[in-house]
């Protein structure tokens, strides 16, 4: 796919970290880019900086996600690509016990739906969403209509502990990536995923500097945190390499995550 101005690029969870640095890359290869995310402040002004507009959008909504859809499209235009980004983790062990009290618990069932619901029915529900409105579109001259990239985690294959609802959020966007590129491949969309490893994004950014150091030099090459721009270019790759499909590509520089 060739990205100019006539490409319209949707990117949830766009106001911070990977998805603003996607965005800014979408942009500076002169795509118009509408950014979904729950962040107010942060959401509007990365839409500012990039000539595009802003959606407030809980991905677990239904009706948020579709009102988010129906004012990029009146604003930019129906899209032809969708970077989803949007996602959280949470840590809880499986179960065991309070190391004072020596109460047992175990992980707060609903907060491990919430994560599922997040990450894995969220991406899903904007990905579905994005390919109907993709198929009302006439095809590019090689027969395109449409991509989307997707952002699961090293966490799908490498779960560390506490990660089991993070893990199986991850790892079911993973196992979802090819039926989709399969559903979608008589209409011309292509469905990749990225597994990101350490990443310097704004939440690790609040991480102490010798947590941060202890984490870069557990990479085994190069020896640092990833950066969201080397993201960026994967996505955008992935969007405009026409082969590129049904593919899970990890970006980690070969780290192999420990237990803990």
């Amino acid at each position: 796919m060739q990205l100019d101005s006539k490409i319209v690029a949707v990117v949830t969870g766009g106001a911070s970290g990977l998805g603003l640095a996607t965005a800014r890359r979408l942009a500076a290869r002169g795509a118009r880019v509408a950014i979904f995310d729950f962040n107010d402040a942060q959401g509007q002004q990365a839409a500012d900086e990039l000539g595009g507009v802003f959606c407030k959008v809980d991905v677990t909504s239904d009706d948020q996600v579709d009102a988010a859809f129906a004012k990029s499209r009146a604003a930019l235009g129906q899209e032809r690509i969708l970077i989803n980004c949007a996602g959280t983790g949470n840590a809880f062990k499986t179960a065991g016990r309070d190391k004072k009290t020596g109460q047992i618990n175990h992980f707060p069932i609903d907060q491990f739906n919430r994560i599922i619901q997040i990450n894995l029915v969220g991406t899903f529900r904007c990905l579905a969403k994005s390919a109907a409105g993709m198929l009302t579109l006439d095809p590019l001259e090689d027969g395109e209509r449409g991509a989307i990239v997707n952002t699961a985690s090293v966490a799908a294959e490498d779960g560390q502990i506490g990660q089991a609802a993070y893990s199986a959020s991850k790892g079911g966007v993973v196992g979802m990536t090819l039926p989709i590129a399969r559903d979608l491949m008589g209409e011309g969309i292509r469905v990749n995923t990225i597994l990101p490893g350490i990443f310097n994004t704004p939440l690790m950014n609040a991480a102490p500097d010798n947590v941060k150091l202890a984490l870069a030099a557990s990479v085994p090459f190069p020896k640092r945190l990833g950066l969201p721009e080397e993201f960026a270019r994967l996505a955008v790759e992935m969007c405009e390499n026409g082969y590129f499909n049904g593919e899970d590509v990890r970006l980690d520089g070969a780290i192999r995550m420990a237990p803990r």
